[in-house]
């Protein structure tokens, strides 16, 4: 397996690999600096979308993966999330990624988030999965923290084998497959 470069990630965007697609960093945003997205060297810096669903403790409900009660959220469409302390948040990509089955994509949290005491946290993105990424923001700190929409957020790491898998995620049918905005757990 090797670690793909900057210029594998152009090839690959313009064969729809990642939607909308930045072939550069991009640093300044409306409202003046922006926390970077593109592509790095070896990755993508992916964005936020505006759509939120922030964790809530209002019915008392039990997280249970197996049955998740929706109501455990709020909705909030806007720019930017405050996320409550000791708390997190779930949001999606803006970019919608189609991997190649002979790829296997890590996400790692972008540094600015983490020394804020903001973690991010999402599984690998399988070969031959697609869809947007369902982002998970935890506050690990005692105070509201900020997360900003249309801005990086995380990198994408991708890994190329030597050869193509015997079952891909599309092989397999997986539930997630084809999603789009932030999506929930499904049992």
């Amino acid at each position: 397996m090797s670690i793909k470069s900057d210029r594998w990630i152009r090839e690959m965007a313009g064969q729809g690999m990642i939607e909308p697609f930045e072939p550069g960093q991009v640093r300044d945003g409306k409202a003046g600096r922006a926390i970077s997205y593109g592509t790095s060297s070896y990755g993508y810096d992916v964005r936020c979308a505006d759509q939120f669903k922030i964790f809530t403790n209002i019915n008392s409900a039990v997280v249970d993966p197996k049955n998740f009660d929706e109501s455990s959220f709020i909705d909030v469409q806007a720019d930017v999330c405050i996320i409550p302390p000791n708390s997190f948040a779930l949001a999606s990509t803006v970019e919608y990624f189609r991997i190649p089955r002979n790829v296997l994509t890590i996400c790692l949290g972008k540094s600015t988030y983490a020394r804020c005491g903001i973690i991010v946290n999402v599984t690998p993105l399988e070969p031959e999965w697609e869809g947007h990424v369902t982002l998970e923001f935890s506050n690990t700190t005692t105070l509201p923290a900020k997360i900003y929409a249309n801005e990086g957020v995380a990198q994408m790491l991708f890994l190329e084998s030597d050869e193509v898998c015997e079952a891909s995620y599309k092989d397999r049918a997986g539930k997630y497959m084809g999603q789009r905005g932030v999506t929930l757990p499904r049992p």
